[in-house]
């Protein structure tokens, strides 16, 4: 038997590394947003469907992908996930030059990480046991977090190096070396899960399955404020500084985004254990509540004071992070282990349609609401906040289980 399988932490190790330079290409577009917009004259909302491209893509990539796994070893999706990465990537760096090469690409790239994001996980949770499953989707999902924060400052320092197009090769040339460390160094599945009985892509008992979908659900809801976000969060600063004065001197736009996604990451870990200790439903319900709180806070004021923006941005990002790998690892633990590639397909194509519309979400309320204005802005924030709170109700309504490991799971 390979090393690496008598080593689940080897394992998670290989994993989270390639995860990291799969990923880091993934937010180089929001983080150009607005350069990109007069370069190529585009509005609000053609820049949300660029951004809104790699979700949808996604959305309606993995549920054939991710469901494969039930049936094919996960790491020959995996690769195939990055290899069209790779090329999503590249396009983008040699032919974008408009909306549709610019949405083709994203595209693209989307497919790829239908490919690649739950097959990850899909790859460890076929090989831990129930107890671990928790931590080891936490540090799959740190992982992410860790690149995507990173993204935004490494597409600016790539940008500054070389210009946007250097900075999409470099992207998939990362890509690259992630095929090489999954294709050299990760083993072939070594023991055969059994097949659920029934048709592979029939959906109707994971749709059953109450507990996981109340996680999926609200995974769903929890990515589409973490796209609206992630898709347009320089933008708003970059407005804010521009309306308020240079205090942007200290920490860019594309730095708070940086800084953002690495405090949610610990925020992400920190609050998956805090659902293994105090109760997983509990620790969400408190994170949705908190993000309620704090986008109803950017919209009141958000846009008075640029420090002010930041601050708040890196407190509602936290709270935005808290639940995110609770939320994973609550569909993941409460899935049929014979369904579960089929159930994080589910979870995952609810995640990412809230991801395809939550960036184009907020840029249809800001051409509704007059532009790039302030009024604008807090109409976009309040938006976000009022469909977290029917987020939170319908989460709290459901009662899905906790997970073994947890200890007021019941």
């Amino acid at each position: 038997m390979s090393p690496a399988i008598r080593s689940p932490v080897r394992l998670i190790v290989l994993i989270c590394a390639a995860q990291v330079l799969v990923q880091i290409g993934a937010f180089f577009w929001p983080a150009f947003v607005p350069e990109m917009i007069p370069r190529w004259r585009l509005t609000n909302s053609e820049a949300g469907w660029i951004t809104a491209a790699f979700y949808g893509a996604y959305m309606l990539a993995v549920p054939v992908l991710v469901t494969l796994t039930d049936r094919v070893d996960p790491k020959r999706v995996y690769l195939a996930g990055v290899g069209m990465m790779m090329a999503g990537h590249a396009l983008f760096a040699l032919l974008a030059d408009g909306f549709w090469t610019a949405f083709g690409a994203r595209a693209l790239t989307g497919i790829g990480w239908a490919g690649t994001y739950m097959t990850g996980l899909k790859l460890l949770a076929d090989r831990v046991d129930a107890k671990t499953l928790s931590r080891a989707a936490a540090g799959h999902a740190a992982s992410i977090g860790i690149s995507g924060a990173l993204s935004y400052v490494v597409a600016d320092l790539l940008a500054q190096a070389g210009g946007w197009r250097f900075a999409f090769g470099a992207a998939a040339a990362s890509a690259a070396l992630a095929w090489c460390i999954v294709t050299l160094a990760v083993p072939r599945r070594a023991v055969k899960v059994e097949a659920a009985p029934g048709a592979l892509f029939d959906f109707r008992p994971v749709l059953r399955n109450r507990s996981a979908m109340a996680y999926a659900i609200s995974y769903g809801l929890h990515t589409l404020e973490m796209a609206a976000l992630r898709g347009w969060g320089v933008a708003f600063l970059a407005y804010v500084a521009a309306a308020t004065g240079p205090s942007a001197a200290l920490l860019s736009p594309t730095l708070t985004l940086s800084a953002l996604g690495l405090i949610g990451t610990l925020a992400s870990l920190a609050g998956n254990e805090a659902a293994i200790r105090f109760g997983r439903r509990a620790l969400i319900a408190v994170a949705m509540a908190g993000s309620i709180a704090l986008a109803c806070l950017l919209a009141a004021v958000g846009t008075r004071s640029y420090l002010l923006a930041v601050a708040l941005m890196l407190i509602y990002g936290a709270m935005i992070w808290l639940d995110s790998a609770s939320l994973t690892a609550g569909t993941a633990g409460t899935a049929e282990p014979s369904r579960r590639g089929a159930t994080l397909a589910v979870h995952s194509t609810l995640g990412y349609c809230g991801g395809f519309i939550g960036p184009l979400l907020v840029g249809w309320v800001l051409d509704w609401a007059g532009g790039n204005s302030a009024a604008a802005w807090s109409a976009a924030f309040a938006t976000v906040a009022a469909i977290m709170a029917a987020s939170l109700l319908v989460f709290v309504a459901m009662r899905p289980r906790g997970l073994a490991g947890d200890r007021a799971a019941h």
